[in-house]
């Protein structure tokens, strides 16, 4: 007679009653934390108030001649040290955005504040690595994903701009698929946190830690605005953070998969968005 194997005696069983576990218990923190929110939830404060936090935070955290910075400031804040300002100061009320070209600024900001808001835009574009990587931070990550969408569907955008928006006019596609989406969620929100670097690009090289976004009517905080692609590529392999497999495959920078293509080695890292156009941001950072 024959019997079925016990989980003692099977090390995969064994493997996958643990993952179970793991994840029952994932969810019920997840859970316990939105059931937490929703008690705690408090009315978003006046912009006034917002920007008086922005003065204080600038004076906390920026380094000498960064705007707002003390006359006292020896050094500029870690990452680390701008995420518990923020927690501090807003609570449940941040937002993180994350093009899921990699999972380190929600890493960064989750390993202080567990299953903040990580807002990912669904443009409806993405290559399918991006669609991965962010499944994957939803599943393997303390964060809670917040899809983004458009007011439109493609079909739709197609029907009333036409069909490929982006090769016409990436402007108005940005607009409508990025900008307007972002701008409509971060209304319920105090601050969002981006992962914006100064090295990026020459648009990005006097991107503060702490500033007024007047377009959207809250704080934005960029915590890794002094890293370099090599510290963040450190980060990642130290804590294991997830990757989009497309930085290794020629794509430093990523976005729309229309919009951007492979970077040879030596140029400008954000070359291979919008190549060949007089476009290098796509209006959320400027």
């Amino acid at each position: 007679m024959t019997t079925e194997p016990t989980t003692a005696a099977d090390p995969l069983a064994a493997l996958r009653a643990a993952a179970q576990e793991r994840t029952r218990a994932r969810d019920a923190a997840k859970a316990a934390d939105a059931e937490r929110r929703a008690a705690e939830a408090r009315p978003k404060r006046s912009a006034a108030e917002l920007q008086e936090i922005v003065r204080r935070g600038q004076a906390e955290l920026h380094g000498p001649g960064w705007p707002g910075a003390s006359p006292d400031a020896t050094r500029e804040a870690t990452a680390e040290e701008v995420v518990a300002w923020a927690v501090r100061e807003f609570g449940d009320s941040v937002a993180v955005a994350c093009s899921m070209a990699d999972a380190v600024l929600p890493h960064v900001v989750a390993a202080i504040k567990p299953w903040v808001d990580v807002l990912f835009l669904d443009t409806g574009y993405h290559f399918a690595e991006t669609y991965g990587t962010r499944d994957a931070v939803e599943t393997g990550m303390d964060v809670t994903i917040v899809d983004v969408t458009p007011r439109q569907t493609v079909a739709e955008q197609d029907a009333a701009h036409g069909k490929d928006l982006w090769s016409r006019d990436p402007g108005l596609c940005c607009q409508l698929r990025k900008v307007e989406p972002l701008h409509d969620r971060l209304a319920g929100y105090e601050v969002w946190v981006t992962g914006v670097r100064r090295e990026e690009a020459p648009t990005r090289t006097a991107t503060p830690l702490v500033t007024w976004d007047e377009k959207n009517g809250l704080v934005k905080i960029n915590p890794l605005a002094a890293w370099t692609f090599d510290e963040l590529l450190a980060y990642a392999t130290k804590h294991q953070v997830i990757l989009n497999p497309l930085l290794n495959d020629g794509y430093p920078s990523i976005g729309c998969a229309p919009c951007t293509r492979r970077v040879a080695p030596g140029e400008d890292p954000r070359s291979g968005r919008w190549a060949g156009l007089d476009k290098t941001e796509c209006g959320l950072h400027v």
